[in-house]
């Protein structure tokens, strides 16, 4: 029996090109020679669908999509995700499930036992769990089809493990093949976890184990592909691609070799590569399915701006970005000419927008209507809001997505000015911390000198006053992206992250920027997320509250 592995590209709530997909990609495996072409969770409406999951007119369309795609169906099986109804009179209306289509019926549907509710999950909100879930006789075997978190059960992590195991059901109950439907999304270093999970899935069930991934960029979201095959000792038979779409052909029955077992990728290795094509590929599906082709950023000559700059051309190619310099009385001379260099190295446009009179302009009105002259912080503020002003306007003329070229560091702490540097419709950096940025610029320039050096080299200023650096106001950045990891990733507490060079006021003072920078975060256009904990739809905390830390 051959399984054809097909992980697609696809795009929440569009069920007929979704749809064409599912048959394009049915084709090419059928041509490939194989019995069952398996396809991701949730492919034919889009993963996460979110409260469209909820609107019934959605869940009935999908219904007529899935019915039109089985009476299409012919020899070659096809396995994919769908919502559909609950059967059952009492809890949620809608499962999260994988359909077989097989010979112009729907043969078979099984729907998901374990639903995430921790981090960017929140599927016990729309779906109903399978009240149970036997294996499926196909081709003269007996399949056990589960949907990604089932394949989770007893991996340690956020919410995990659970008390039920829904593979080893499957296997007790006499599945002879393991297939898993997923909608796995990106962090750096999750496919090395990803795949020893799966191989050991495999190993203790004693079960050739299929796995399907889902590719592309949804919104915050970039899943990155990379469908694997293991025979029942757990050893790799194949690997799809990450970050594009593929497929694999596996023979159920194959057993790997040597040079099999030793596959891996390069995109696995945790390094910073992958995290490039990540932010790469969340820009290209964001423009793409947002409806737009070009993208506009502010280069200030500082390296988050240019580190954004070449994800943007790697994205979306030369022609489709434009930078823009606006530089003030504030702006040192090295700055506009580094963001030339950059502009040139990349081969992209470059608009060049002094800021000073409109600045004068702007403070000599805010002086009027108030009888004194602002403030050094409104000041600073104001010069921050007229570049976010002017981009707004370029991109609103040109039809253009505006890039937000802040990184996480600074995100977290509230080192940015709402409606200045914030403004944008999508974060590309808001999940990198300063460190990540340094790292991703480094890399960039491993061939050849992309990024001006003086970009990496100099110290990070806002450069909204004289002779400002980012240490003024903030700690080293080794030192805050330590405590931040610890404090937004791990959910630490200031007095069990302070240490050898992390005394405690450090500690607790970092904790209280972050919990009062969260008016602007949520505030801020939605950023990419690249870490096990980002600020988005997977971290919810209040606005307005008390410092519980104070001692009753």
């Amino acid at each position: 029996m051959k399984i054809a592995l097909c992980q697609i590209n696809t795009k929440v709530g569009d069920l007929a090109g979704n749809a064409r997909l599912i048959q394009e990609w049915t084709r090419r495996s059928e041509r490939a020679g194989a019995d069952l072409a398996v396809f991701p969770e949730q492919s034919l409406g889009g993963y996460p669908a979110l409260d469209l999951w909820e609107h019934p007119g959605f869940v009935s369309a999908a219904q007529q999509a899935l019915k039109k795609l089985a009476r299409g169906s012919g020899k070659t099986g096809v396995l994919l995700g769908a919502p559909v109804p609950c059967p059952g009179e009492s809890g949620k209306r809608v499962q999260n499930a994988a359909i077989l289509l097989h010979r112009g019926k729907i043969a078979a549907v099984r729907a998901k036992t374990l639903l995430p509710t921790y981090d960017v999950f929140d599927e016990a909100r729309y779906f109903e769990p399978a009240r149970a879930n036997a294996p499926v006789s196909f081709c003269g075997r007996r399949l056990g089809i589960s949907v990604c978190e089932d394949a989770w059960a007893q991996a340690p992590g956020e919410g995990r493990p659970y008390a039920d195991d829904p593979l080893r059901r499957l296997a007790r109950q006499g599945a002879e093949i393991l297939i898993n439907i997923s909608a796995s999304p990106f962090e750096r270093g999750k496919s090395l976890t990803r795949r020893g999970l799966l191989a050991s899935q495999a190993r203790r069930l004693k079960k050739p184990l299929f796995y399907c991934n889902l590719v592309g960029g949804n919104d915050e979201l970039v899943f990155d592909g990379g469908s694997m095959a293991f025979d029942a000792r757990g050893r790799p038979l194949a690997q799809a691609a990450f970050f594009e779409e593929d497929m694999v052909v596996v023979d159920a029955s194959a057993r790997a070799d040597a040079a099999q077992d030793a596959l891996l990728p390069e995109a696995e290795d945790g390094g910073v590569a992958p995290v490039a094509a990540a932010l790469s590929l969340g820009i290209r599906d964001y423009a793409a399915k947002c409806g737009l082709k070009r993208a506009l950023l502010g280069l200030s000559g500082g390296i988050d701006s240019a580190v954004t700059a070449v994800l943007a051309v790697r994205a979306l190619g030369p022609a489709g970005v434009t930078g823009v310099a606006m530089p003030s009385q504030y702006s040192s001379s090295h700055s506009l000419e580094d963001a030339r260099a950059l502009a040139k190295n990349l081969g992209v446009a470059l608009l060049e927008i002094p800021i000073q009179g409109v600045v004068d302009s702007y403070l000599e009105t805010i002086s009027r209507a108030l009888g004194r002259k602002p403030s050094q912080l409104t000041e600073q503020n104001v010069q921050a809001r007229v570049r976010g002003g002017l981009l707004m306007a370029l991109a609103n003329q040109e039809g253009a997505l505006l890039l937000s070229t802040g990184n996480k560091s600074e995100l977290s702490v509230g080192y940015c000015t709402l409606y200045g540097d914030m403004c944008g419709g999508l974060a590309v950096l808001a999940d990198a911390d300063k460190e990540t940025v340094y790292e991703l610029a480094r890399w960039m320039n491993k061939d050849r000198a992309v990024i001006p050096q003086s970009s990496i080299d100099k110290p990070p200023s806002a450069e909204l006053k004289p002779d400002q650096i980012d240490q003024d106001d903030l700690p080293p950045y080794p030192d805050l992206d330590a405590v931040l990891a610890s404090y937004v990733e791990e959910r630490r507490e200031p007095a069990d992250i302070a240490g050898p060079g992390l005394p405690l006021d450090l500690t607790l003072s970092v904790a209280r920027r972050v919990d009062a920078a969260e008016y602007k975060r949520r505030q801020a256009p939605p950023g990419l997320k690249i870490s096990k904990k980002a600020f988005g739809i997977g971290r919810r905390m209040p606005i307005a509250r008390g410092d519980y830390r104070k001692p009753f």
